[in-house]
């Protein structure tokens, strides 16, 4: 198979679809790979070093996507790639379609195979291509958190950590899955005072056990959530529902229950944001200000730190990358339950109920297309 590897083109978005490492396992499996010239760049790959375990580097992003049957990105295509994506193309990325009603239209009209990465799910419901860009997000969130806490970036003037004699930060993480986890975990090797919510019993029973004593765990409902605010100077929004939004955990009117300069970080915002004041920002300019609350809502927040997180997605997509590469879609679906549930978007039907439920669209069950 013909693979191509593009250049991101979304705003500061420096991560790349696979590293040389693995395109050489491509390469190995005797399929072509195409890469972008200076597509690994960012990540700390040079054309050199796709070159150098097989790779064939093309000038433009119009020639990658010509020359490919599998496009293997990080991001969402964006509205000048739209018209590259042929009719029959897989594309293997994150999609997040439920919060995007003109790519989800876009590809729709494509006719091409659109595979997202954040709904492959094993029969234990995990996310494997999520988890790692997941890990990373969370402990960003933190870290960006405790940044924006300063008074010099808008916030409150806190130290996330305190001193002697001062308390330390409260920080209120919502969700307390991959994302939940390592933003309490971080956070709370700051130094910080950190409650996590979730509503799952289980899993907060789990969380109480395997996180420092400074985490403590909250059942989560809008009533716990309301008491909280008011001595929170941090939030971290990292609730998921599988392909589909998110729900508002936090209300405008819950704004005016928070101190003037507190910090929101909405993980969350790639499915549509947890908190109802949420809009997609960019590395670029990242907050904003809203009832005197900062926001923060960068939908890429691991494309701050691409060399990581390039290896770290790589390290989880390559074999079902190579699982489709070596089998055609079809088969490798047929054969994998967990990858199946990745197509969203085949032949121009929805074949994704919660995409299709989001917008109204024409529903088509997955087996009819496999």
């Amino acid at each position: 198979m013909r693979i191509g590897i593009p250049k991101e083109i979304k705003n500061n978005e420096n991560r790349v679809g696979m590293t040389p490492a693995g395109v050489a396992e491509f390469v190995r499996h005797g399929h072509e790979v195409f890469v972008q010239h200076t597509a690994g760049e960012g990540s700390g790959f040079s054309d050199g070093d796709y070159e150098a375990v097989g790779a064939r580097i093309l000038p433009a992003i119009e020639d990658v996507y010509a020359h490919a049957e599998m496009i293997v990105k990080v991001k969402e295509p964006i509205e000048p790639e739209y018209k590259l994506v042929r009719e029959g193309q897989l594309l293997f990325t994150y999609f997040h379609f439920a919060c995007e009603e003109e790519l989800t239209r876009a590809m729709i009209d494509s006719r091409a195979v659109c595979l997202a990465y954040e709904t492959v799910q094993l029969d234990n419901r995990a996310l494997p291509l999520l988890i790692p860009m997941s890990e990373v997000a969370g402990r960003m969130a933190a870290i960006n958190g405790a940044y924006y806490l300063q008074k010099t970036k808008g916030g409150l003037g806190k130290l996330i950590s305190g001193v002697p004699g001062v308390r330390p930060t409260r920080v209120l993480v919502l969700g307390g899955g991959t994302v939940g986890e390592a933003a309490a975990r971080l956070a709370a090797g700051m130094g910080a005072e950190v409650t996590i919510t979730d509503v799952s019993l289980p899993r907060l029973r789990q969380l109480e056990m395997e996180l420092p004593v400074n985490v403590h765990t909250l059942y989560s409902n809008e009533h716990n959530i309301r008491k909280e605010l008011p001595t929170t100077d941090i939030v971290i929004g990292s609730v998921l529902v599988p392909g589909d939004k998110a729900p508002h955990l936090i209300t405008r009117d819950m704004l005016k229950l928070m101190q003037r300069g507190s910090v929101l970080v909405d993980v969350a915002i790639d499915q549509g944001g947890c908190f109802e004041t949420s809009h997609p920002t960019t590395h670029s300019e990242p907050v904003y200000e809203v009832d005197g609350i900062l926001h923060y809502c960068v939908a890429n927040i691991p494309g701050a730190v691409p060399n990581t997180s390039t290896m770290a997605l790589t390290n989880a997509t390559l074999r079902y990358a190579l699982a489709l590469a070596d089998k055609g879609w079809q088969q490798a679906c047929r054969d994998d339950a967990a990858l199946c549930r990745g197509l969203n978007i085949v032949d121009g039907k929805v074949v994704f109920k919660a995409v299709a439920d989001v917008f109204g669209l024409p529903y088509t069950p997955v087996e009819n297309v496999i």
